[in-house]
């Protein structure tokens, strides 16, 4: 019997740095822990990353969890019959919602007799829940893309509030109150995927039985759409040369998502996540996240020496048109290369917006 963790929340909220502290963590307890990464695109960022300390890692690419039912479980499947794992941790397109009906009970009505399906957790960065939390208390109309999140915590069996090392321990325990009067059903729990600061309050909320499986959203298919379609998704990939002995990968990354948060500050435009690696001739890499625009990027990795090449995965998903994206994405790159002194070498420009999500299953909850 292996064990199903599912992750979902929004983008940026820290979903793979969570699954990857809590894999090493389950680890250390003795657990062969498996990952799956998940994404509209190709060609994800963060499975570099996550590969570099997990050994059992999969990807199901070109839609969600939802509308690759199947791919899910031909991931699982491979990975429990090649590395022998116990419990496969996966994390959903940040964008998905409506994960209780299209994934987590399909996965316990077909499947249960060999898997546990652990509660559905909802990461959340509690910055980005403040954001929306104002803007409703100001009286604004909720945005398509605060309701898909309002949606997301509302199915939550765990709503894991990730990142709060960012925020004042006053305003921390606030939200946590808060969070936790407005879902009574759910256990809410805090921590840092980065610093590993109370982690083990979220290992030990997968273990308890699921509190809110019989939710049942009361969601808007189109409006749900229309949230999605309001991301522009980027994944694309670059070859680089430095124009003298080497280039600071490091540097070249960090300038492009620089160039990008100011074009997204000027342009009002939100950003769900931009990500980039810089994978060298050696095998060395860095990697960058940005996640507010006008902020500045995050170092997850950086390279230790300069390189004569290198190849640059850009995924960015910004409230924006997909020829927006590019342009911009273009035009950090060129700003990049002249900082670094490097001569860079593009695939041909890929934004697009998620196209109608449309599950394989939707199942209500048992007796409904």
């Amino acid at each position: 019997m292996i064990t199903f963790i599912p992750l979902t929340g929004f983008l940026g909220a820290g979903k793979t740095t969570t699954m990857t502290a809590a894999a090493l963590a389950l680890q250390e307890q003795g657990r062969k822990v498996a990952v799956i990464t998940n994404d509209q695109g190709v060609e994800l960022v963060d499975t570099k990353l996550v590969r570099s300390k997990i050994d059992s890692v999969a990807e199901v690419t070109g839609g969600c969890f939802c509308c690759k039912f199947e791919d899910l479980v031909e991931a699982i499947v491979a990975l429990v019959a090649s590395d022998s794992v116990d419990t496969v941790i996966a994390e959903a397109v940040g964008s998905c919602t409506d994960l209780q009906a299209t994934v987590v009970r399909p996965l316990r009505q077909y499947y249960g007799d060999d898997m546990v399906v652990a509660p559905l957790t909802t990461v959340v960065d509690p910055l980005r829940h403040l954001a929306f939390a104002r803007a409703a208390e100001r009286g604004e109309p909720e945005s398509d893309l605060s309701y898909l999140f309002r949606q997301q915590v509302t199915e939550a069996d765990v709503i894991a509030v990730n990142k709060l090392d960012t925020i004042k321990a006053d305003r921390a325990e606030e939200l946590l109150a808060s969070l936790r009067a407005s879902n009574p059903k759910a256990t809410v729990v805090g921590y840092s995927a980065t610093t590993g600061a109370h982690l083990e309050n979220l290992l030990d909320a997968w273990q308890a039985p699921a509190t809110n499986e019989d939710v049942v959203l009361d969601i808007d298919y189109d409006r749900y759409a229309a949230a999605e379609a309001q991301l522009a998704w980027m994944n694309q990939d670059l070859d680089l040369t430095a124009a003298g002995d080497g280039f600071d990968a490091t540097a070249w990354a960090r300038t492009v998502l620089q160039e990008l948060s100011v074009w997204a500050a000027e342009h009002d435009a939100v950003i769900g996540h931009a990500k980039i690696t810089v994978e060298t001739a050696d095998g060395d890499f860095a990697k960058l996240s940005l996640t507010e625009s006008g902020a500045q990027p995050t170092l997850d990795r950086a390279t230790e020496a300069n390189a004569p090449t290198g190849r640059a995965v850009v995924n960015a998903r910004v409230a924006c048109e997909p020829e927006a994206l590019d342009t911009a994405v273009t035009e950090a790159v060129r700003a990049a290369d002249l900082a670094t002194a490097v001569t860079s070498s593009a695939t041909s420009p890929v934004s697009f917006k998620p196209s109608y999500p449309r599950p394989v299953h939707r199942l209500a909850p048992a007796g409904a």
